[in-house]
Parts: structure tokens; C-alpha cells; sequence
């Protein structure tokens, strides 16, 4: 017994000195970020073949919403066509960062055309973008590129006004109607009517965008319309709008002062790992690994699960999903509470 037990006593012994020099050897801060510079070698042939062979496939299923075959099938393919718009939008948005294909003039062609088509034009897209990750999860900073915090003090000392705008904002019916009221009023309306110099390609957005809706109504009517424009652009904006919300606003997440804020800390503690199924992770072109996308933009779509792999620091995040509890959960929380340190529900603060 006493040789079963100094056995167990030195296996423990073991244990720990193992766990103290793991956990003395995680990397933080500047020497976190660097170590994931490995993983944003960009794999041209790599990205030309996503881009191009994404580019087929919407192409593809909008032809074939617009074809003569029956109308329960044209609505199969308008649903697909609405899921692999958002896996361009994610491949989009990495040229934005350019962890993608930088400097190729091809591409950049692609991606304006895309960008207007998409009602996300470069000049209102990346500026509010690069203004998320550089603020993502300050508690006093504008809500530039993302949904509003306010903090439970701060909602309560509001005016009903002030409430329900705040609240409009982060309702689910607003996320679900994203393609009017974040793209088609907030990228573009709005922007082009605060600065039309600066934002001239949002009213170009609007015109590329509906003029071909126009164009499609005339020649394949309004069915045609709903089902290639209408349905697929309503169900891309709307599961986008969700993901973004839902990565930045889960049970679980922190927010912190802008004295206190750090990038390092947004990216893994203000940013989830949103588990998916191998058929949205392809729809979704990986943006599910967000924290790790927070912690070094440059890094390419397609390299993020491999980063993850590599690096035991960025292999504990807070993890959410696409189920219905979860999106419950992720949906109900509206207010910053200071004491808890938490995100809470109306129902924690009236």
C-alpha cells in the first residue's frame, strides 16, 4: 500500500510540474499575436479556386432560379443561392483584410463589382470594418460596425427614446430584416447621405443592386425576382447579420473600459468559436473560428481551423453554436451589467 501510494504521490507530483510549465509557457499579449504571423502565408492557387469555384456556384444556382423547371425546386436552389452568397461575402470581406489576394487587379475588379452587388461598397464596408476589430468589446467607443452596448447605468439613465432605439437595434426582427435595415438603409442610405463624396459607390450599390432586379423583372417577371434577387439576398443578410451578432454577443463574453481594453483580450475573451457542421462551415467559409480571426485578421479563411490546431492558446474559446437554444441564448441578452460582468436579459435589470 505505502509503495501504491508514493506511486500515486510522484505520478501527482508529475502531473502538476506539467501543468505549471504549460501553463508558464502560454504565450499573451504581442508574443500571442506573433506566434499566429505564421499562419497568414496566403495560399494563392488556394484562394483563386475558392473565389473562382464560389463565384461558379452562385452563378449556377442563379441560373437556375431563373430556368423553366418547377417552382419547388427553383425555391431549393434560391435558399442555396442565399447560403453561398454569404461564404462570397466572408471571402469579400478576408480580400478587405487583405489576407487574400492583395494587390491582384483581377480580383480587385471581382470583389468592387461584388462589393456594389452585395450592398456593402469598399469605402463604407472597410472603414467601418477596420473600425470593429480596432474597438470590439470597448464599452465607451462608437458603435461603428457594431451592434451598440450599453451598460445597465447607462440604460437605465436613458430616455424611452434613447431605449427604444437602442433596442431596435439589437432585435432579432432587425437582424432577420437585415437586408433593408443594415445594408440597404445603414451601408448605403445612410452613408451616402452623411458624406456623398466619400461614399458615392454606396448610391452606385443601390443602382447596381435593384437596377438588376429591375432588369430581372422585365425579363423573367416578378417570381423571377423574388426567387434570385428577393429570397436569396433576405436569407444571405440575415444569417450574416445573426453571425456577426452572435460572435460578439453570447453568453459568457466581457467587455471592458477602453483604459482596460486590449486587443489580445477582444479577440479571445469578446470573440466565439461558433461550432457548425462541416456543411455551414463551408457555407460560412470558416467564420465561425472568430476569436481567431479577431487575434490576427491576416490570417486567410481557409488557414484559420489549421491555426487553431497549432496554437493550444486558442484552442479554449467560449463556444457557441446555430441551435435554437443557443440562438435563444445569444438573442435575449441585451444590457452590460457592470457588477455581474456580464451580458443580461431585460428581465436581470427591471
Amino acid at each position: 500500500m505505502a509503495l501504491v501510494s508514493q506511486t500515486m504521490e510522484a505520478q501527482a507530483c508529475h502531473f502538476e510540474i506539467i501543468f505549471i510549465l504549460t501553463f508558464a509557457a502560454m504565450r499573451t499579449g504581442k508574443d500571442l499575436i506573433l506566434v499566429t504571423k505564421e499562419f497568414t502565408s496566403e495560399v494563392k492557387w488556394k484562394s483563386w479556386f475558392y473565389l473562382l469555384s464560389t463565384l461558379l456556384i452562385v452563378f449556377a444556382l442563379f441560373a437556375g432560379t431563373l430556368s423553366p423547371i418547377h417552382l419547388s425546386l427553383r425555391l431549393v436552389l434560391s435558399i442555396l443561392t442565399g447560403l453561398v452568397l454569404v461564404r462570397l461575402f466572408v471571402i469579400y470581406h478576408d480580400y478587405e483584410h487583405h489576407s487574400i489576394l492583395h494587390r491582384s487587379a483581377p480580383a480587385s475588379i471581382i470583389f468592387k463589382i461584388f462589393g456594389l452587388f452585395i450592398l456593402a461598397p469598399e469605402s463604407i464596408w472597410k472603414r467601418s470594418h477596420d473600425y470593429h476589430h480596432a474597438h470590439n468589446s470597448k464599452l465607451f467607443s462608437a458603435s461603428i460596425g457594431s451592434f451598440p452596448i450599453y451598460t445597465k447605468e447607462k440604460f437605465m439613465s436613458a430616455s424611452k427614446l434613447e431605449r427604444f432605439g437602442y433596442l431596435a437595434i439589437r432585435h432579432p426582427l432587425n437582424i432577420a430584416m437585415g437586408y433593408l435595415t443594415m445594408f440597404v438603409f445603414g451601408m448605403c442610405v445612410q452613408s451616402f447621405v452623411s458624406n456623398p463624396r466619400k461614399h458615392y459607390d454606396s448610391l452606385l450599390s443601390l443602382l447596381v443592386h435593384f437596377g438588376l432586379a429591375t432588369a430581372i423583372y422585365f425579363m423573367f417577371g416578378g417570381m423571377a425576382v423574388l426567387l434570385s434577387v428577393l429570397l436569396p439576398c433576405t436569407l444571405a443578410f440575415a444569417l450574416g447579420g445573426y453571425l456577426f451578432y452572435a460572435q460578439h454577443n453570447f453568453p459568457g463574453v466581457t467587455f471592458k473600459n477602453n483604459t482596460e481594453w486590449t486587443y489580445e483580450h477582444a479577440a479571445i475573451a469578446s470573440s466565439s468559436y461558433m461550432k457548425m457542421n462541416p456543411f455551414m462551415q463551408w457555407m460560412t467559409a470558416n467564420i465561425g473560428y472568430h476569436h481567431i480571426h479577431h487575434m490576427n485578421a491576416r490570417i486567410p479563411f481557409y488557414r484559420l481551423p489549421e491555426a487553431m490546431k497549432a496554437i493550444p492558446e486558442l484552442q479554449d474559446p467560449t463556444v457557441t453554436s446555430l441551435s435554437p437554444i443557443d440562438i435563444y441564448r445569444c438573442l435575449r441578452l441585451k444590457v452590460w451589467d457592470n457588477d455581474a460582468k456580464q451580458l443580461v436579459p431585460l428581465s436581470a435589470i427591471r
